[in-house]
């Protein structure tokens, strides 16, 4: 390790010479209270900016244990210090000019969501902040006292008042504390008293706009029906209320644009923990909950639809399904059954993003059009077994249909954002109108179990690029894998993790003997030990990657279009 005086005095000596000489740069150097690592520097001021990272000892960051004595507090931990430092930097960025990115400072922007990042990484006490740096330039002669105001003026200011407890706003972390303490209460709670979801009295649902995920200003606070109602004691905010979705089937109805698939959206970004402010704090739903709907045109590999699909034209095998361009109804019940796959107990369904023909058949339909000329089992005459054979719930948005009154537990009507429960109004009027009959059949599940063999072209790329495309797609290589249908992804962060952990996989896992599930396993079991981090290889660790559920690593596994099975 060198001293920030040999920094000063190497930055001295590489001014105005040509921008490769940066390189010399890459070390570690200590400034006292932290140490500063020039991890990687970019080639030209106009290609992505260098890597840099600060590691800040436990004694100097001091931030007390008990603020990361839970993996879940360690990341709200983690997550406000990168707020708090992105705060920062955005104030220094870019005052030293120059061509391409010279002067600019970055580090992960956070949404909504607390989600676990390699920008930060609290361990033991110590911090570690990763971010990027445009290292400045005229053209391409160095402009190294643009660089040393940086990491010598800038860097110190933005680290004294962003990672160091004495330094901060402390009751903004013990209120980011609390809240986490909070809300995984209500998450290990969820099991125990039979519910699957749950939303507190005064949260605010509806978002500022489509680009925008803030809470809309003067919109009408939830309030739970009195007969769904349950409180918590929680351990900081003490005495809550609110509507406490059983397990079972769950139906939500209502006219339009009177908040149904708004309360659909605020469960289904429910399996993450919400900053304070965000007016979802305490929406909180099982953390294996699945957003299902169609999607068209996606690839599917040997995935068993056959307890939806009966059969297809051309005796197509439906117990060992594949395609390169599934229909509506197709990739709906590949989606289900790959969900099953991925421990998914909650399924969370938008009448509008679904296929109509998978979701019901009323009957006049079936006298019209016999059983026998149907291949397709909607899902309303398998909701009631995949809840009492397998245990997984259902939470569904219908607005045009009333079949599944026949099929739910329990029926709320949303009126101008109002949750009303209407169960038994709505069962009244369903015993006057007999148009619905199902099958009572138990829900089996496949015997096989899918095991991914690699695809051996990825080990010839010695240069494997990865690349995100926002949360929408991914590529591997030359390989996309196309993601945007995956709703509960919520950042580009999450996407590009989910390229790193399918490299990973083909490249060193999967054998063709380990299933699905076990790979699952793996993965999250190598992350819950070494991170993030560990996804990196040759300890080239990038400030990059955000942390995403096994159920969207299964998800881009299956959308993988090179996806290879034993037979």
């Amino acid at each position: 390790m060198k001293s920030s005086e040999e920094l000063r005095n190497r930055l001295r000596s590489i001014d105005h010479r040509s921008y490769p000489a940066y390189k010399d740069l890459k070390e570690r150097y200590d400034f006292g209270d932290y140490v500063l690592s020039i991890d990687h520097v970019q080639g030209d001021p106009f290609a992505a900016p260098s890597r840099l990272s600060v590691i800040v000892p436990a004694k100097r960051a001091a931030f007390p244990a008990e603020f990361y004595d839970t993996p879940e507090k360690r990341i709200t931990l983690q997550d406000h210090l990168t707020r708090i430092f992105g705060a920062q930097i955005v104030r220094g960025s870019k005052q030293a000019g120059g061509s391409g990115k010279s002067g600019l400072l970055t580090v992960s922007r956070c949404g909504q969501e607390v989600l676990e990042r390699t920008a930060c990484r609290v361990e033991n006490g110590a911090v570690t902040l990763r971010f990027e740096a445009g290292f400045p330039a005229y053209g391409r002669t160095i402009d190294a006292r643009g660089l040393e105001k940086m990491l010598f003026d800038i860097l110190p200011v933005c680290v004294r008042n962003s990672l160091y407890f004495r330094n901060i706003r402390q009751e903004q972390l013990r209120e980011a504390i609390y809240l986490c303490e909070d809300q995984q209460y209500v998450r290990k709670q969820l099991d125990k008293l039979g519910l699957c979801a749950f939303i507190a009295n005064g949260s605010i649902l509806p978002r500022q706009s489509g680009i925008s995920d803030k809470p809309m200003n003067q919109a009408v606070p939830f309030v739970s029906p009195a007969s769904m109602e349950v409180t918590f004691v929680l351990p900081h905010r003490g005495t809550i209320a609110g509507m406490g979705i059983p397990k079972g089937v769950t139906l939500f109805v209502g006219g339009g644009y009177h908040g149904k698939s708004t309360v659909l959206q605020a469960l289904q970004n429910g399996v993450y923990n919400h900053i304070p402010g965000d007016g979802r704090e305490l929406v909180i739903t099982d953390a294996s909950a699945w957003k299902l709907r169609s999607e068209d045109g996606r690839s599917v590999t040997n995935v068993d639809i056959s307890p939806f699909i009966r059969r297809l034209p051309g005796r197509r095998n439906t117990a060992d399904f594949s395609t390169e361009d599934a229909s509506g109804s197709t990739s709906q019940a590949a989606n289900l059954m790959e969900s099953i796959e991925s421990s998914s107990r909650l399924l969370l369904i938008d009448e509008d993003t679904s296929a109509t023909n998978f979701m019901i058949r009323d009957r006049l339909m079936q006298a019209v059009v016999s059983p026998e000329e149907e291949p397709i089992i909607p899902f309303i005459e398998r909701v009631r077994s995949l809840y009492e054979d397998l245990g997984i719930s259902s939470i569904l948005v219908a607005g045009s249909s009333g079949s599944y009154f026949y099929v739910a537990d329990h029926i709320i009507q949303m009126k101008e954002y109002i949750p009303l429960d209407i169960t038994e109004k709505a069962r009244n009027a369903a015993a006057e109108f007999p148009v619905f009959s199902a099958e009572t059949s138990a829900f089996v599940l496949p015997d096989k179990k899918r095991c991914p063999k690699p695809d051996t072209a990825l080990k010839k790329n010695d240069r494997l690029k990865l690349k995100a495309l926002g949360t929408s797609e991914l590529s591997l290589g030359y390989n996309s894998v196309e993601l945007r249908y995956l709703e509960q992804l919520r950042d580009s962060e999450q996407t590009l993790a989910l390229a790193y952990i399918l490299k990973k996989l083909e490249l060193s896992v999967m054998d063709g003997r380990r299933p699905m599930e076990e790979l699952a396993d793996l993965l999250e079991t190598q992350l819950d030990t070494h991170g993030l981090e560990s996804l990196f290889e040759h300890g080239d660790v990038r400030a990059s990657l955000a942390r995403p559920r096994r159920q969207e690593i299964l998800a881009c596994v299956n959308r993988y279009r090179n996806l290879i099975f034993t037979k």
